[in-house]
């Protein structure tokens, strides 16, 4: 038969309350302290919702909605990026040119579709460079075109201002070309003679730079 278990005497007795006592303590200790990091600990921070800069190329033959989707950074997505083109282009209107705003609107429920949120699209900026097609018409004819595009862009929802709606010179849509080539190519900002020349070829126009 087993033999009996001895009673443990008072002193192993204390002992054994005081190592108890001790580990309660520490486990005690250990969920304060964990419980102390996860109040004082700031919350995860959701990712970033993404951001858009829309640029409108009106062109002699057509005109596209470029939509860039901005990393964090400020730099565009090229990937991400999506482009939609109508035409004829706005120099077609120069005989009605209140219609030069209506056929920007397909473009700008592409747009839409791709930035989002209302509140996303009041934070988007919209650009209009038309080239060309609207250099070769008379100033007057020229400038109702484009107060027809400006009362588009400006009922549209994105951020837009007036002057955001002009006709840039040849040299600027040679320069933009250039930037958008080497940038593509990951030449920009490197060694300048590493970078690419291009020929820019319009409907109405063309520009070399290199």
């Amino acid at each position: 038969m087993p033999e009996p278990t001895k009673p443990l005497s008072p002193r192993a007795s204390r002992g054994r309350c005081r190592l108890c006592g001790l580990c309660l303590g520490s486990a005690l200790l250990a969920i304060v302290v964990s419980t102390l990091v996860h109040l004082l600990s700031p919350p995860p921070q959701p990712a970033p919702s993404p951001s858009f800069s829309i640029i409108i190329d009106g062109g002699s033959t057509g005109t596209r909605a470029h939509v860039f989707s901005l990393g964090p950074d400020g730099r565009p997505d090229l990937a991400r990026s999506a482009v939609m083109r109508v035409s004829p282009g706005l120099s077609s209107f120069a005989a009605d040119t209140a219609r030069a705003g209506e056929s920007l609107r397909p473009l700008l429920e592409f747009a839409k579709e791709k930035v989002g949120s209302e509140g996303a699209a009041a934070a988007t900026e919209v650009r209009l460079m038309a080239t060309a097609g609207l250099r070769l018409l008379e100033e007057s004819v020229r400038e109702a075109i484009l107060v027809s595009c400006r009362n588009a862009l400006r009922a549209s929802g994105f951020r837009f201002e007036d002057s955001w709606a002009k006709v840039i010179p040849g040299s600027d849509e040679g320069v933009y070309a250039w930037v958008a080539a080497n940038y593509a190519l990951g030449t920009l900002g490197g060694d300048p003679h590493k970078t690419i020349g291009i020929i820019e070829l319009g409907g109405a126009s063309a520009q070399v730079l290199s």
